[in-house]
């Protein structure tokens, strides 16, 4: 099966996720099919903390990716930022 999941990169106490397309058989931080964003936790200042390519992943789920747990719940806050960003424009 094909899942939408974190995997990790970054220092040791320093974390850093990439939002990655992969093979649910692999293990979490190896080869992945796609790159989809990142997730930085630990962002200061006016670092983006979230950033997802939604074309991509909507793409992925058409043909039938499954999201992990957390990766749903960050494509939900990314949708929600950028609805109120957008307002925030008008």
């Amino acid at each position: 099966m094909v899942v939408i999941r974190l995997s990790r990169a970054g220092a040791k106490k320093s974390p850093f996720y990439h939002m990655v397309v992969t093979d649910s058989r692999q293990r979490r931080d190896s080869n992945y099919v796609e790159e989809l964003g990142y997730f930085n936790p630990v962002a200061r200042g006016k670092e983006p903390k979230l950033h997802l390519n939604l074309e991509k992943i909507t793409y992925w789920q058409s043909v039938g990716a499954k999201l992990s747990d957390r990766a749903k719940a960050l494509v939900k806050e990314f949708q929600k930022n950028s609805v109120a960003v957008a307002a925030d424009i008008k």
